[in-house]
């Protein structure tokens, strides 16, 4: 059974995750406007690259509560990161047949979110070494 404090950790870190996802997405869409849905895209690398680096940091150190860590990630991150409007985005580009830009949006976002939680992992173990 999860506390209240962590509930409220989480609650609270959901409303700045979504409010910073609507504004980087924003943000990243008005500076590179591209056929591919760039805004979701950054957003996702984003949050993939500090989730790595996140975890990695929870693992080599013992500094942060488990209602912060929740917080950072269950939280900010949980909602910052926006599988569920990649999922529609890359749906649309399929159901108009745009096969191509369909296979870019879902390769660079499955792929390079992968890689960018792998670069934040091992950047943060680094300095943590």
């Amino acid at each position: 059974m999860m506390s209240w404090q962590t509930i409220l950790a989480i609650g609270s870190g959901g409303f700045i995750g979504a409010v910073l996802r609507a504004y980087l997405n924003g943000v990243i869409s008005h500076r590179f406007p591209h056929d591919i849905p760039v805004g979701t895209l950054g957003v996702n690398l984003i949050g993939s690259f500090v989730m790595g680096a996140l975890i990695a940091y929870f693992m080599y150190t013992t500094y942060l509560s488990l209602n912060v860590k929740s917080f950072l990630s269950t939280g900010v991150l949980g909602a910052l990161t926006t599988y569920s409007t990649f999922a529609i985005e890359s749906f649309f580009l399929l159901q108009r047949g745009q096969i191509l830009l369909a296979g870019a949006n879902i390769s660079f976002n499955v792929f390079g979110t992968i890689l960018m939680a792998g670069s934040g992992f091992y950047i943060m173990k680094f300095f943590l070494r």
